[in-house]
């Protein structure tokens, strides 16, 4: 079933939809969840809760990438899980890593009441950025920082070395931090 065929069974309030986006998304969910979180009863009430936020949101929203938003709502659920438990009771891990690594190029969270105009504009530069990336740097930069992949598993997926890997996230990170800056949007 397409992803059309599915949003259009949550349009239709039809419970069938949750099944199936747990039978075709479930797995990629819980590997996002548990790169955040590293902990399997909780990556699997990520999951649980995404299908809830997706049931809740869809209708009036009517996403043109089912697969991307179901991975957006899990990642975000996930950071606030990890946030919500301290780090050094789940052993650290790559989590603070991670956003510590993207601290560098990416301001604080947005406050105030244009908080939703100034997160449409650093997405719309941050997109533009990576688009503008050579595959190999946007795949990694994705699986890092989206999908909290560990550096291990991305120089294996590219077959890399580490040192590599890290690198190249380097200049992915640097050339971002470059293009905000440009864009007025990171100062």
């Amino acid at each position: 079933m397409n992803d059309n065929e599915i949003i259009d069974l949550f349009f239709a309030r039809c419970e069938d939809a949750l099944v199936i986006v747990k039978r075709k998304y479930g797995q990629r969910l819980l590997r996002s969840a548990m790169n955040v979180l590293y902990n399997y009863q909780d990556a699997e009430e990520c999951v649980g809760d995404t299908l809830l936020k997706a049931w809740e949101s869809i209708p009036p929203n009517r996403p043109t990438m089912l697969g991307a938003f179901l991975a957006k709502i899990s990642r975000n659920l996930a950071i606030n899980k990890w946030k919500a438990k301290s780090a050094s009771r789940r052993g650290g891990g790559e989590t603070p890593l991670m956003l510590g690594e993207l601290e560098e190029c990416i301001s604080a969270p947005f406050v105030g009441p244009e908080k939703e105009y100034d997160a449409k504009i650093t997405s719309a530069a941050i997109n533009d950025c990576l688009n503008s990336m050579d595959q190999a740097a946007r795949v990694a930069f994705v699986l890092r920082y989206f999908y909290g992949e560990n550096i291990a598993s991305i120089s294996s997926r590219f077959n890399m070395s580490e040192s590599k890997t890290k690198s190249l996230l380097f200049r992915a990170r640097k050339k971002l931090k470059a293009h905000l800056e440009q864009e007025g949007v990171w100062t």
